[in-house]
């Protein structure tokens, strides 16, 4: 699989640009600011309807703009898809595959796969759980499409869960609620008239969070080898074989932390067993949610917890080990896409933003020698000296809003 040409139209700076590409390395060069990584964020945005640098889709449009199009002419198993995707601000997306419009965006999921690593990526080290979270469900996705739909029900019962109990606690806290003052035990249990449909939404919860759940702790049972694979392989041996106290080496781990653990019992990924278990949570937890006006149990609560030896990479992990461990993550993704393809051609696109400018030489090196082996790469760099000559293919002068090949 790879990209054979990117279109874009009012995306972030460029009014309109088009460019050709070929399977193999692609360097895209230019200074700061001239627009690498808004090509490759159109990409990104394709592959997994979000973008990994901002949250809302309004600074995707350029200014001035009431609409931003991203289209791409994809090569898969020697034939072309064209995929085109509409962003409108504050409205819902419209795509279109071949030409032919599709009744909901997700349904362009799974025609680009793709993965990229980027400097924000330290974050899935060192940043709070929710940039874990998404890691493993954007991954996910990748690799089963039909999870957006699971992830987008969670987070819309989610929402409308917390919207009830935001109501009800601020009816409590203003005193507006339709409960006497002798009734305010029954309110903090869940029992106030605004409340009395959160057993409906504890059902819809328990569904679709068990399905979430489910789907990321196989996720990480399937990803943990092909972790640990890759810190070794990008780690070398000064970081991934060295003894600290105890002689245990800095073998790199993954364990997912459910608080639905917190009762004793482990978690697996038993779909039944997983709705009953988050209905008891909910039930258990009715009194303070009601107090605090939040949902407080379900996969949005959980995290991925990342272990170096018998230590949390996080506060412990050298500067070099959490690029080392970031690099992991997304190459290990890369290696379970490609893997699960089965053939070459269906191997995802790999995504190398701005990442060899951050990295020492050794690790430039070793990087280059994993990633040779993608069906296409898509480097972007401020200097092209940065960049191993192993990656050294068709390269690109961007700047001033043009992007032109050189080589």
């Amino acid at each position: 699989m790879y990209v054979r040409r990117l279109e874009l139209i009012d995306f972030r700076s460029y009014p309109a640009v088009a460019v050709d590409f070929e399977s193999g390395p692609s360097v895209l060069v230019g200074p700061n600011g001239q627009g690498k990584t808004n090509l490759v964020e159109a990409l990104g945005y394709l592959a997994s309807l979000a973008s990994h640098r901002v949250a809302t889709d309004a600074p995707l449009v350029r200014a001035g703009s009431q609409r931003a199009v991203i289209r791409t002419v994809i090569v898969h198993n020697g034939r072309e898809l064209t995929v085109e995707l509409e962003i409108v601000p504050g409205k819902a997306n419209r795509a279109r595959l071949n030409r032919s419009p599709v009744s909901r965006p997700r349904e362009i999921l799974g025609a680009l796969k793709l993965v990229t690593f980027a400097p924000e990526d330290l974050a899935l080290v060192r940043g709070e759980p929710a940039e874990r979270r998404r890691f493993l469900d954007d991954l996910l996705v990748a690799r089963f499409p039909r999870y957006a739909g699971v992830r987008a029900d969670y987070e819309r019962v989610l929402k409308q869960r917390n919207a009830l109990l935001r109501t009800a606690y601020l009816a409590r806290k203003t005193g507006s609620g339709r409960v006497a003052d002798g009734d305010a035990d029954a309110t903090r249990h869940g029992n106030h008239p605004d409340l009395r449909t959160l057993d409906v939404w504890d059902s819809h919860l328990a569904r679709h969070g068990a399905e979430l759940l489910a789907g990321r702790l196989e996720l990480c049972e399937v990803l943990t080898p092909y972790l640990e694979k890759a810190y070794h392989a990008v780690s070398g041996p000064s970081e991934g074989s060295r003894q600290p106290v105890g002689g245990i080496a800095k073998n790199a781990r993954i364990n997912y932390r459910s608080g639905l653990a917190d009762d004793g019992e482990p978690v697996t990924a038993d779909r039944k067993l997983l709705s009953a278990r988050l209905l008891a949570a909910l039930a258990k937890a009715r009194a303070d949610e009601v107090a605090r006006g939040s949902t407080l149990v379900g996969p949005h609560r959980d995290d991925l917890m990342l272990h170096l030896g018998e230590l949390p990479a996080k506060g412990y992990a050298s500067h070099g080990e959490c690029w080392s461990y970031a690099l992991a993550l997304r190459l290990a993704s890369f290696d379970l896409l490609r893997a699960e393809a089965g053939v070459a051609a269906t191997s995802p696109v790999l995504i190398l933003d701005d990442v060899f400018a951050e990295l020492d030489v050794d690790r430039r090196a070793r990087l280059a020698e994993l990633v040779g082996r993608a069906g296409q790469v898509l480097v972007t760099c401020a200097v092209a000296a940065d960049v191993p000559e192993a990656l050294q293919g068709a390269r690109y002068d961007v700047a001033g809003g043009e992007v032109r090949r050189v080589r």
